[in-house]
């Protein structure tokens, strides 16, 4: 599974918070909704807050964090 999201926090060592932003349609108003989910996700590449990231579903890391970063998309 990739997502694609923005790193809102790096305070914790190898960890960035990124996230993830997505449109679902209710189903009886038929309204698109805009839903955001914050993933905990491995940093190896050094990433800043505010960068745009691919992140891929890996193993469980730690209790929270089950996914890496893989790239960098947008500084």
């Amino acid at each position: 599974m990739e997502l694609i999201g923005r790193v809102v926090s790096t305070k914790m060592q190898k960890t960035a918070v990124v996230e993830v932003e997505r449109l679902v349609t209710h189903p009886r108003y038929k309204k698109r909704i805009r839903q955001r989910k914050k993933l905990q996700a491995h940093n190896e590449l050094g990433v800043k807050i505010g960068d745009v990231v691919k992140i891929i579903s890996n193993r469980p890391l730690s209790k929270a964090k089950h996914f890496i970063i893989k790239e960098i998309v947008e500084r």
